[in-house]
């Protein structure tokens, strides 16, 4: 066996072999995947989906790859083995109907005998239990014993894309690393759950297409995907024991056992520790580079919570500093030669890793030792199930993963109450929400790709021309082809050629009308629905007559519209050449929206810009608009134009032949949108505004032309109009509201201080309502003016209680504040707050909770103060 294979060495001899077999070696694809049905690229056929459901046709039909992959659904599982991970390379051939089984199999069984040199003996091979064609392949037209060759299910060996569609039987290789790692059964065999027998490749003979009914008729044209883990291999060929002591990972290791100061081996909750930061690192590493942000959601909350739980798992080996820069250093090194992506975002990956890992650093001390005192809590009453009140506050306080609340909490033998969560998750979800995207338009097998296999790709013509003439070659309406639209129908209409520009690249499409005899269709949006399709959207005239596939017209955009647009689209291209002067080379788009209106830039940056960097940016944009440099656009190669320097869309995916648009000579970008003929045409930039969408996320919204000169125009009135409120010059209103401030401060303060005096009287009233609850107790409303005065009040009334209590409550806004607070002595004699504040809540229509000495509560309903207070009383009465 070829032990000395390093893994570059495995990678780089799989892709050889099955070029050597007619394969087109392919470039991994990113870790977003274009299948909005898919979080995140977990297997090498994702690129590949449209090529096997026959809507996408790449000019060749054998392929080769080593997919980057990303998998989290076992993340509590992940360090606990030696075989899991959360990022991993899938090594893979591909036959889009051309090869097929007898050589998906003997190409596999040469590869692992003839170049990694496994031994023949140690081979078993797995096949569905129907499958006599792929056991008469292994046995007859390769060589395999037949005592090799074992019969599994349906679960193990037998791949379906759904309940319906392509299917088809998989048969699995599995290396015996021997008995001694085994479970010692007699029964052992592959599909054991022990490490004996290793399963590290998968074929995937796509055969069928299964109907409603269940049953499986022969494709047309039969594919192969195959998968083999690249990390599995390494660790036959290197001889080690798990995955974590191959040539990668252990690199990463001994940079982790660097940081640590603890040594691998040792003790296996260390081990567990250490083997989830090395894992935890390339995933974060990789996940970066493609273009995915920290965030509460989606592939951001992917991101968020394995590098939550990198750092956890560092802060339990005793790391208090900021360390996983230097492992994401490693991976970059060691893996970078063969993902130069990894390369070319490092400074920024380490910014956004050093960043989030800050963040989370400086809140998770006090969310732990809440946990901590809560899992006390639950084991002292004898529960197992900890609260999901305390696990969302956890979560929307502290930061912490629910997923990582719950493998904390079973580590002390608790589960979570999830259906708490839940409720107070939905609940807060109940907020203004981003748009949900029509994922209709980017799923395969729709209408749109009947029109494409028919007709070809939609000509676009609008980069040369606004108007065209043209043929009607589709029509779908509500997701169905139809042959002709009736006056006043609403549906699709798809043009042979068409100047329209689909959205798409963060520019919204362009709006028009297509004309035929005696009909007019208006355009209201273009889009891309796949497979080359332009469609444009929209609705045919009433008075007129119907429009049939089939018939000529000519189709013209809005040309105005238009411009507009192309001056916004430009002027996004100039913004990013400042901001990366004026804020840094980190700067990367990340995001963006080109409207008629204005444009919208999201960029990579850590922290808000200052009124003197908005101006300085704003400034050099107007400068090179008025300086009448020439755009510029033109295609080349994907190589050629990483060559030159040309920037990319962070996290983008691009095809071999790409479009440049330049700037002058100072921005060079890939592009697909329509853009100005020179910089004068944009007339001029005014930033709008400049917030915060996210960890490490920065917008810019801006206005140019027309819409720039409204802008300026609205602030001018504004200051009008307060510079009259003032009574002075435009010029002067800052420093005459500067000075208003000055005096309001004043007069607030001196208005907190004579509140204060005045309220030693209402103390006493208060300190008179007591009553004997085995400890002098007060319980009622008051007026506050946030929970801050209420916590004052609390303290306040306390001093005057030696080992007392109180129950405060105040409206505020309609909305209710509760807290409860009591001394030592009070709480020894049996008060506890925080219980008190969870059952009171629910009066006003809020939760909350706290310890026993110290809680409040929100609610949106002040009505219900007075019984809350009721229930109050009557608890304490009762102890």
């Amino acid at each position: 066996m070829t032990r000395a294979m390093k893994s570059a060495d495995i990678r780089e001899s799989f892709l050889s072999f099955f070029e050597s077999k007619g394969c087109v070696r392919r470039p991994s694809s990113s870790l977003i995947p274009d299948d909005p049905s898919l979080l995140l690229t977990s297997a090498g056929m994702v690129q590949f989906k449209p090529v096997f459901l026959g809507v996408s046709d790449l000019g060749f039909t054998r392929a080769t790859t080593c997919q980057k992959c990303a998998r989290t659904t076992d993340i509590d599982i992940i360090g606990t083995t030696g075989r899991h991970h959360s990022f991993f390379e899938m090594l893979g051939n591909f036959s889009f109907g051309d090869y097929f089984k007898s050589e998906a199999c003997a190409w596999a069984y040469e590869y692992s005998t003839s170049v990694l040199g496994f031994d023949v003996d140690r081979l078993w091979f797995s096949i569905y239990e129907d499958d006599d064609e792929a056991e008469a392949i292994w046995r007859d037209e390769v060589g395999v014993r037949p005592d090799r060759i074992v019969r599994m299910g349906a679960k193990d060996n037998f791949w379906s894309a759904g309940p319906t569609g392509p299917c088809g039987p998989c048969s699995e290789l599995y290396y015996d690393q021997g008995p001694e790692v085994g479970c010692g059964s007699p029964d052992c065999a592959p599909g054991c759950d022990c490490d004996r027998f290793l399963e590290y490749w998968n074929l995937v003979f796509m055969q069928y297409d299964r109907q409603e009914d269940g049953t499986l008729v022969p494709l047309p044209k039969k594919n192969i995907d195959t998968g083999m883990g690249l990390e599995r291999v390494a660790t036959i060929l290197q001889g080690a024991s798990s995955n974590f002591e191959t040539d990668v990972l252990k690199a990463i290791m001994d940079e982790a056992e660097a940081v640590t100061g603890k040594t691998y081996g040792v003790a296996e909750k260390t081990d567990v520790s250490l083997r989830i930061l090395a894992d935890h690192a390339r995933a974060v590493t990789f996940l970066i580079a493609d273009g995915v942000l920290p965030s509460n959601e989606g592939r951001g909350y992917v991101l968020r919570r394995v590098l939550r739980r990198a750092v956890r798992h560092g802060r339990l080996l005793g790391v208090e500093d900021d360390f996983l820069g230097r492992l994401v250093d490693v991976v970059v090194a060691l893996m970078g030669p063969a993902y130069p992506e990894v390369v070319e975002h490092h400074g920024l990956i380490s910014r956004i890793v050093s960043a989030e890992e800050h963040r989370f650093g400086a809140t998770l001390r006090q969310g732990l030792i809440l946990l901590d005192a809560e899992v006390l809590r639950t084991q002292q009453n004898d529960d197992r199930e900890l609260d999901g009140g305390v696990a969302f506050a956890l979560h929307d306080t502290f930061g912490f993963p629910i997923e990582l609340t719950a493998e904390i909490a079973a580590e002390a033998g608790l589960t979570v109450d999830m259906t708490g969560f839940e409720a107070q998750m939905t609940a807060q979800r109940e907020r203004a929400r981003a748009a949900v995207k029509d994922e209709s338009w980017n799923s395969f097998g729709h209408a749109f790709s009947g029109i494409a296999s028919t007709s070809g790709a939609s000509d676009f013509v609008g980069y040369e021309v606004d108007e065209t003439d043209a043929i009607v070659v589709g029509i779908v309406i509500d997701g169905q082809l139809r042959e002709r639209l009736e006056p006043g129908e609403r549906g699709d209409v798809i043009l042979d050629a068409t100047p329209f520009y689909g959205e798409q690249g963060g520019q919204v499409g362009d709006t028009g009308s297509i004309v035929a005899e005696g009909s007019v269709f208006t355009v209201e949006a273009t889009r891309l629905p796949g497979a080359g399709i332009v469609a444009h959207a929209g609705i045919l005239e009433n008075e007129g007559r119907p429009m049939a596939v089939g018939q000529s017209v000519h189709a013209a955009i809005d040309h105005l519209r238009r411009e507009r647009i192309r001056r916004n689209h430009t002027a996004t291209h100039i913004l990013q050449w400042a901001l990366r002067l004026v804020l840094g080379d980190h700067v990367r788009q990340s995001g963006s929206f080109v409207s008629p209106e204005y444009l919208r830039f999201d960029f990579t940056h850590f922290e808000g810009m200052t009124p003197e960097q908005l101006a300085k940016v704003e400034r050099m944009v107007n400068a090179k608009i008025m300086e009448d440099h020439p755009v510029r656009a033109y295609e080349t190669s994907l190589a050629s134009a990483r060559e030159a320097g040309v920037t990319a869309l962070f996290g983008e995916k691009y095809g071999d032949i790409v479009r440049v648009l330049e700037v002058g000579n100072f921005s060079k970008e890939l592009c697909g949108g329509t853009h100005v003929a020179r910089t004068t045409e944009i007339g001029l930039l005014k930033i709008i505004s400049e917030g915060s969408v996210g960890a490490s996320l920065r917008r810019i919204e801006a206005a140019t032309s027309f819409d720039a000169l409204e802008a300026v125009r609205t602030e001018e009135d504004v200051l009008a109009r307060v510079a009259d409120s003032l009574k002075c010059r435009p010029a002067e209103a800052a420093e005459k509201a500067a000075a208003l401030q000055k005096r309001l401060r004043e007069t607030e303060r001196a208005l907190a201080e004579a509140k204060r005096r005045g309220g030693t009287g209402e103390l006493d009233g208060l300190v008179a309502q007591a009553f004997d609850a085995g400890y002098p107790v007060v319980v009622a409303e008051v007026e506050a003016a946030d929970t801050s005065a209420l916590r004052e009040m609390a303290d306040a009334l306390r001093g005057r209680l030696p080992g007392g209590a109180v129950v405060l409550a105040a409206a505020i806004d309609g909305s209710a504040l509760l807290l409860a607070a009591g001394s030592d002595d009070a709480v020894a004699a049996g008060f506890d707050a925080g219980a008190l504040i969870k059952a009171i809540a629910p009066s006003v229509g809020g939760g909350g909770g706290g310890k026993p000495q110290m809680a409040q509560a929100g609610g949106k309903s002040a009505d219900g103060i007075p019984a809350a207070l009721e229930v109050a009383r009557g608890m304490l009465v009762a102890r």
